[in-house]
Order: C-alpha cells, then structure tokens, then sequence
C-alpha cells in the first residue's frame, strides 16, 4: 500500500517558504500556549521561550523578503501553503475550542 499522495506545494521563492515555515512554528507555539487546551505549567513555559526566538526568526524572513524586493504577501499562494502544510489544523489550536455544554457555531 503506498502512502498517500499530498497536494503538491505552490511555488514559493526561498524567503517566501521561509515565512511560511517560520509562521507555523509560531503557530505550533502559541497553540501550545493556549490555556484552554489545558495542560502544565513547564510546557507552556517552554513554549513561550520557543516563542520568542520563533518570532525573531519570522521577522527575519519577513526582511528578507523585503530586503529582495519581495514587497507584496500573495495571499491566494501563501494560503495553499498553509493548507497543504496543515496550517488549519495548526492554527486551530489557537482558538478556542467550542464550549462543552452546547454545539459549535457554524
């Protein structure tokens, strides 16, 4: 049985796929952050220090881009990246999760 097949990733320049790696792990990080997912103290703590040099890394790749001249975020294309690159799952884990007591809003 072979493994399935992933949509393929739009094309992206090298600073472009930077951002958007950098993004995620600062979305995997304040996801793991978030108080109402519940969970201890140490991780959290280890996640906002992971944070903050995540941080410094996507602002990095943002003056990159702009420093070549990249002056525009293509939202279409960097969208289909975050889709194939299971940005919604990631960015779930920063919202809060519906109330227990009645079914979530659509």
């Amino acid at each position: 049985m072979e493994p399935p097949e992933f949509p393929p990733l739009p094309a992206l320049t090298r600073a472009e796929g930077e951002f958007v790696d950098r993004y995620l792990a600062v979305l995997d990080q304040v996801g793991r952050i978030n108080p109402a997912h519940g969970g201890d103290t140490y991780s959290a703590l280890r996640a906002a220090q992971a944070l903050a040099s995540g941080a410094a890394a996507l602002r990095d790749a943002l003056a990159l881009m702009h420093e070549r001249g990249e002056s525009r975020l293509h939202a279409a294309t960097l969208a289909q990246a975050l889709r194939v690159l299971d940005g919604e799952r990631r960015a779930g884990r920063v919202a809060m999760p519906p109330p227990k007591d009645r079914p979530p809003v659509n």
